[in-house]
């Protein structure tokens, strides 16, 4: 078996993940749209929550840092919080299923208005689909931050962005920019407007 030439394998992983960032560029307004319905809830006094599986677990947890500390610009903390508290997934897991573990928590903290933000590189996690099912039920805005064809989540999301990709590395690195991009024009919006003219 040949090993493959390191350096064209990180040169050929550097060119495709900039191809599927600049392939992003034509969803700029589904991105901006996210940005004003997360900047909305805010105002009015909502609250945004977020969750996924494995790497999006983690992209979950660094959008709320983001948030609740701050991105750019030292600025009031705003209220976000992620599904992945570990005690509480393992508990209800353990005693239930894993299927609805962000279901549960969805239906226990989420009220009208609030966000929920559904983190998927396949777009068919199912404890993802059930928590964003649960937080429609609610009245809540979500926004699925997506992969591949954007499977079931796509047609189930408030607003969704399906990064073109297949490989999961380059999903979960196109949604890390997206996320920084909705923090970016979230505190603007919220705090620096001026920043905005």
């Amino acid at each position: 078996m040949s090993i493959p030439d390191p350096l064209a394998l990180i040169r050929d992983a550097l060119d495709e993940s900039a191809r599927v960032k600049l392939a992003l560029r034509g969803q700029a307004p589904g991105v901006l749209r996210m940005a004003d319905a997360v900047a909305d809830a805010f105002r009015a006094g909502n609250r945004l929550y977020a969750c996924g599986n494995g790497g999006s677990a983690c992209d979950a947890m660094h959008l709320v840092e983001e948030l609740v500390a701050r991105y750019k610009r030292e600025r009031p903390g705003l209220p976000a919080h992620h599904l992945i508290d570990g005690p509480t997934l393992t508990c209800w897991a353990n005693d239930y299923d894993w299927d609805s573990v962000f279901q549960r928590q969805v239906e226990a903290m989420v009220r009208p208005g609030d966000v929920l933000v559904a983190l998927s590189t396949s777009g068919n996690s199912t404890n993802v689909i059930r928590a964003v099912e649960a937080a429609e039920a609610r009245g809540a805005v979500t926004l699925g931050l997506l992969g591949r064809d954007g499977g079931r989540l796509a047609g189930l999301c408030t607003h969704a962005l399906v990064v073109p990709a297949q490989a999961t590395e380059r999903i979960q690195e196109a949604h890390i920019t997206v996320i920084h991009l909705l923090c970016e024009l979230v505190e603007r919006a919220l705090f620096f407007p001026e920043a905005e003219a």
